[in-house]
């Protein structure tokens, strides 16, 4: 059976390498991972979308509308833009933290993180929200966001955290190994 994780953010959160570490773990116990990234106008502040399957009966990278049994989201708005995505039943993790589009900026518009959320709890139950803003002052990195949000996923039982783990020890440089391990633990 395909376990299928959507992982959404901005460009420069750290959505592809959280992919790669998900996939990694995956490849680490066994099992098949095909993924992909569409990443458009990242650089640029712009929409970052990975799409990761794991089972023996996936043959294609992309993950269906309404079949993913996780979203992980960097970013409010972008877990709401993706929420499509999601099966019924599916669990969302996502980052209370707003990116506030420049488009919005501009008009006036502002995006506001309890009526985001709001939304998701609409659309499914098992919403956790995380503070990253809070967890990232506590561990002394803004930059763990990813590892923050891979770790509070070990709660849907897709992955746990010891495979995380192990995935980092080959993935990140030797001296950001601890800092991103904490923020695996942190949840």
């Amino acid at each position: 059976m395909a376990k299928n994780v959507l992982i959404c953010g901005v460009g420069g959160q750290g959505t592809v390498l959280a992919a790669k570490v998900l996939s990694q773990a995956a490849i680490s116990n066994g099992e098949r991972v095909l993924s992909a990234e569409t990443i458009g106008m990242a650089q640029r502040g712009g929409s970052v979308v990975s799409h990761v399957r794991i089972g023996s009966d996936v043959f294609s990278p992309l993950v269906p509308k309404g079949q993913a049994d996780l979203l992980i989201a960097f970013e409010a708005a972008e877990a709401v833009r993706n929420i499509d995505y999601l099966k019924t039943g599916g669990s969302v993790i996502v980052s209370k933290k707003i990116v506030q589009p420049v488009t919005a900026s501009l008009s006036g518009k502002v995006f506001d993180e309890d009526e985001m959320i709001a939304y998701l709890q609409k659309k499914t139950s098992n919403v956790v929200a995380v503070d990253t803003d809070e967890a990232c002052r506590e561990l002394g990195s803004s930059k763990v966001v990813n590892m923050l949000l891979l770790g509070a996923s070990c709660s849907s039982g897709l992955i746990s955290k010891e495979e995380l783990k192990q995935a980092l020890k080959l993935l990140v440089k030797p001296e950001f190994y601890e800092l991103n391990v904490r923020a695996v633990e942190y949840y």
